[in-house]
């Protein structure tokens, strides 16, 4: 059954790109339509009797299975050519509907994005009622997205990079405890760039969100490296 007019707000969404690191790359959540071919970031409508962050967050806890998600809002979306209403009849049909020229999800809409950073190895993906598939996919091979899907990603890039020197991005990419090699590939994958180690360090620690641990023994002692983890009281602070 199709979203009804009465339950939610007409001609806005939101959108929502879902990062996750695996510790060489960076990826995204991406899902594909039922019966279409059609690939597109996890959002959808706001119901009339919601708060529009508790919208966002319900529909990442629906697709990742993660309670405490970090969003930030980064932009809103309202070219007019956005509002094609063909992908949105290509999907209807897809899961058996045809819809009216006067359906309220072919109007106009205005979307707002969110970007989450969450931990890539305890998320369990699960797609929606309306899609065949939702999985992860380097933000360097992505399949053909759906409207201005594909700009929607590039802005969050574009945000997240603009946040890395005020922000402790990588508090939600890493497991609890990583050491300071770990915490500068998150840095190195998101500015797709190689950064200096000394310099790096030395940013990272002036900065004072985070806290150092005892060494990872691995191999040869005197080259253990030091664990580290996030402030959490500090990195919060706005």
């Amino acid at each position: 059954m199709l979203p009804s007019e009465n339950k939610y707000l007409t001609n806005v969404s939101f959108d929502t790109v879902i990062f996750g690191f695996t510790g060489e790359e960076l990826k995204i959540l991406i899902l594909e339509y039922q019966n279409s071919g059609m690939f597109a970031l996890p959002g959808g409508y706001i119901r009339r009797d919601q708060n529009l962050l508790d919208a966002v967050k319900k529909g990442v806890m629906k697709r990742t299975g993660l309670k405490k998600i970090h969003l930030e809002q980064f932009h809103t979306f309202g070219k007019l050519n956005r509002s094609d209403p063909e992908p949105s009849k290509k999907i209807a049909r897809g899961l058996g509907y045809e819809l009216e020229e006067d359906n309220w999800v072919l109007d106009r809409f205005i979307t707002i994005g969110y970007y989450s950073l969450i931990d890539y190895n305890q998320v369990r993906p699960a797609p929606n009622k309306f899609s065949d598939s939702i999985n992860w996919y380097s933000i360097n091979d992505l399949p053909p997205l759906m409207m201005d899907h594909k700009e929607i990603v590039e802005k969050a890039l574009e945000a997240i990079r603009n946040d890395l020197g005020k922000k402790p991005i990588g508090t939600n990419l890493l497991p609890e405890k990583f050491t300071m090699k770990e915490l500068r590939k998150v840095y190195e994958t998101i500015l797709n760039k190689k950064l200096r180690r000394t310099t790096f360090q030395r940013k990272m620690l002036s900065m004072d969100f985070l806290k150092r641990h005892e060494k990872l023994y691995t191999g040869a002692a005197n080259k253990a490296p030091y664990l580290y983890s996030f402030d959490k009281e500090k990195a919060e602070k706005p």
